[in-house]
């Protein structure tokens, strides 16, 4: 007898309360709604934001340093990490100078900022000191010192992924050196300590709705919707650029993997809609790690580039900042010669880097340009606090997909990715990833298992294969067949 067809008032339910996309989406609304509706009461709930966001950042640390010691020792090839590294780097330095170039492009073209004949003398140029909290960029000399930690402990305690990345390298390497007759223990303790960061990730990931209703109620009780009207022409620029960039990250892609962009954006759009709603890329990383590694990405390559993209990688802000430096000039009544562009994309090559964790670092990077240039009055810069918020969606959207194109083609320009892994993977022919399960009958009517039983969740094709059933639930196996080999369970 066929299972009884649940209603659609109850597919919507169980859909709500198994799909994290779906929950995350719900709570993006509601936060619209609550801003509009009730600013005083949505400008109180800026804790559930920051909150979620504390929680993740507590544990990125830890989990790049596992991520990175264990590669390496899996890895067994210290000079391959090391060409990782240098690959990194070098894709890292082409996608951001080419973002740069894109939005020095546009913002020639479309002239954002033309016609505005904004007075410098009537801007608060303390209100961007107020953004920036009177802090400034590192020079490349104080970056690099500040990448080498001072204390073991301390890397973890500041939170500082170049410093952690660093001692990673370093333990690894002595693993590699002693080998496992010396220190049989070690790696095995750290795998496990891994996958217990990963089960904190699962935990914590269940309060992603609620941050992201908090930081978007927050974001239109501030701001409102009217900030969108009187800069629409910037916004609308940055993001057609972006998209523009993203573009070409897929014909990248496409090139070097023959992987496609547009499913994997499928596979992480659980991540993507809380990295919209957070306004913080760090708030999925380590998911999106957890996502590369199970989509054929070898684990050292995963926990080297990903993070390092995290300083030297920022293809959203570089767009923003491009255009934002042009849309200042324009608005202002400046003409920037060809050489002055020039200037500016050099200088922002240096700027944008490290920008990471600082403070309202947009606008110490285009204050700095601006003063390098000598022609843009520095109290101009404040044209852009009204907006910045918006922008923000755009940059960590770019940031993200910029750095998880990078680990796939830096992992194949290395030889790190199983191509094959990863194309079921985003087909959807082997399931990588595993969701919360629904601890109600109701979520897993009519999914019979192989014996008869009812498996919440899974479904079993003719092949023998494993596929997410229609709930949206995501099962906790991948296929044998498909990989070869028993099959086996992964944590959250």
């Amino acid at each position: 007898m066929p299972p009884p067809v649940p209603s659609p008032s109850r597919r919507v339910a169980r859909i709500l309360r198994t799909s994290l996309f779906a929950q995350v989406a719900c709570a993006l609304v509601l936060g619209v709604v609550v801003g509009k509706l009730w600013p005083g009461v949505a400008t109180d709930l800026q804790p559930l934001g920051d909150g979620f966001t504390r929680l993740i950042k507590t544990i990125i640390s830890p989990l790049v340093f596992c991520v990175v010691v264990v590669g390496i020792a899996k890895a067994g090839d210290l000079k391959a990490f090391g060409r990782i590294g240098l690959k990194a780097l070098i894709w890292f330095e082409v996608a951001s100078t080419l973002a740069l170039l894109i939005g020095l492009l546009a913002a020639n073209v479309v002239r954002p900022g033309s016609g505005m004949n904004v007075d410098p003398a009537t801007l608060d140029a303390s209100a961007v000191d107020a953004k920036t909290g009177g802090g400034s960029l590192p020079t490349t000399t104080e970056f690099i010192v500040h990448s080498l930690p001072t204390s073991f402990v301390g890397a973890f305690a500041e939170n500082s992924l170049l410093q952690v990345l660093v001692l990673a390298c370093l333990v690894g390497a002595a693993l590699l050196h002693l080998g496992h007759t010396k220190v049989p223990k070690v790696l095995p303790a750290i795998e496990q300590a891994q996958e217990i960061i990963f089960a904190i990730v699962g935990f914590v990931m269940r309060l992603a709705p609620i941050a992201v209703f908090g930081a978007m109620a927050v974001l239109i009780g501030n701001y409102g919707l009217g900030v969108i009207e009187t800069y629409g022409k910037l916004i609308i620029l940055c993001y057609a650029a972006a998209a523009l960039f993203v573009t070409l990250l897929a014909v990248a892609l496409r090139l070097v993997t023959g992987l496609s962009l547009w499913k994997f954006l499928r596979y992480i759009r659980e991540e993507l809609l809380l990295a919209l709603g957070t306004a913080s890329t760090e708030s999925v990383m380590p998911r999106v790690m957890q996502k590369l590694r199970k989509a054929g990405a070898r684990e050292d390559a995963v926990g080297l580039v990903l993070p390092t993209g995290y300083s030297f990688n920022l293809d959203g802000a570089s767009l923003y900042l491009s255009i934002g430096t042009l849309f200042i000039a324009q608005a202002v009544g400046v003409d920037l010669s060809l050489s002055q562009q020039i200037t500016v994309i050099l200088v922002l090559m240096l700027t944008s880097k490290g920008m990471a964790g600082i403070p309202g670092s947009a606008f110490l990077a285009l204050s700095a340009t601006a003063s390098s240039l000598g022609a843009i009055p520095a109290g101009a810069v404040a044209l852009l606090l009204g907006v910045d918020r918006i922008m923000d969606s755009m940059r960590v959207v770019t940031n993200l997909l910029g750095n998880c194109v990078a680990v796939f083609a830096v992992s194949r320009w290395e030889g790190a990715l199983d191509v094959e892994l990863a194309r079921k993977v985003l087909d959807g022919e082997v399931v990588a990833e595993a969701e919360e399960e629904p601890a109600d009958p109701e979520a897993s009517e009519g999914v019979a298992s192989p014996a008869g039983s009812v498996s919440p969740a899974l479904s079993v094709s003719r092949a023998g294969s494993v596929s997410p059933a229609a709930s949206g639930g995501v099962p906790v196996v991948a296929a044998a067949p498909l990989l070869g080999k028993e099959p086996a369970s992964e944590n959250s």
